[in-house]
């Protein structure tokens, strides 16, 4: 975008889109588990992050066109459900400084049989959309808030979140083997934990801010 004034207009919207999906993917979690485990094997990886990276991005862009679309009408319910979203990241960054404190690690078993890219595709469908947390997280959460977007920059917080799970499962799946020993690593995820935490805490503020101003 050559335009600087376009770029620091939309910029808000993306960087938004971008960090609330990152600190809501980077987890320990049977989807990232199988991605790494995947990557590990170089079994069928471009398929494997394809999958993930198009599936969250379709969540996303179905939670923000449909929660926009419910909630054009209803600013009330609007603000509710802004304030319902900071409530729960400010529990989800607390259980994120909770986890800082203990160690913990990824592990990936990479033992068993070679398997076809249409099993593969199939596990990582399972992974990604039979976990009730994945609605829960990407259409309700991330399409509500995305939703107090402007109509105009809905687009670029779509596409920031979408950037950001694009980019951890290709870093999960094509880094795996140099990343594999730093996911071993206990200390690692304290400290990611940790900035996770905060950031979800800073996106609380905003969402409390953003909603107290429309009752202004």
């Amino acid at each position: 975008m050559s335009n600087p004034l376009v770029w620091a207009q939309v910029a808000p919207a993306f960087v938004q889109g971008l960090v609330l999906s990152l600190g809501l993917i980077v987890a320990i979690g049977a989807q990232n588990a199988f991605v790494l485990r995947q990557g590990l094997r170089r079994e069928h990886v471009g398929t494997v992050v394809a999958f993930c990276a198009v599936a969250d991005a379709l969540l996303v862009s179905a939670g923000v066109l449909g929660m926009a679309q419910a909630l054009g009408e209803r600013p009330g319910v609007a603000r509710a459900l802004a304030l319902a979203g900071a409530a729960f990241l400010a529990w989800y960054g607390w259980q994120a400084l909770q986890r800082a404190r203990h160690a913990h690690q990824l592990q990936a078993n990479r033992d068993g049989a070679r398997l076809g890219r249409g099993a593969v595709l199939a596990q990582a469908a399972a992974f990604t959309l039979l976990n009730p947390h994945v609605y829960l997280d990407t259409v309700l959460l991330v399409g509500s808030i995305g939703a107090q977007q402007p109509a105009s920059l809905r687009g670029w917080f779509v596409a920031g979140a979408s950037v950001a799970s694009l980019s951890w499962f290709a870093l999960l799946g094509f880094g795996a083997r140099w990343l594999a020993p730093w996911f071993a690593r206990p200390r690692a995820w304290q400290v990611l934990d940790a900035l996770i935490g905060l950031t979800m805490w800073v996106l609380t503020a905003l969402l409390v801010r953003h909603a107290l101003n429309g009752l202004l």
